[in-house]
């Protein structure tokens, strides 16, 4: 596999474990309402995804 077919699949993995952490941030904030409003954390933690996947894509 070359680095230009293995960056693709590396952002997809990220984007695809991000997304479980994301969801998983967002029902523990929700089961559990003390810890914070879940659309914030989820949303706060989405933005931080974006970043990342943004970083990535950028040096490419």
């Amino acid at each position: 596999m070359s680095t230009s077919t293995l960056t693709p699949l590396v952002v997809l993995l990220l984007v695809l474990v991000g997304a479980m952490i994301i969801g998983a941030i967002v029902y523990l904030s929700h089961r559990h309402p003390r810890l914070s409003q879940p659309l914030n954390n989820g949303g706060a933690w989405a933005a931080v995804l974006v970043a990342a996947v943004a970083l990535v894509l950028a040096a490419r």
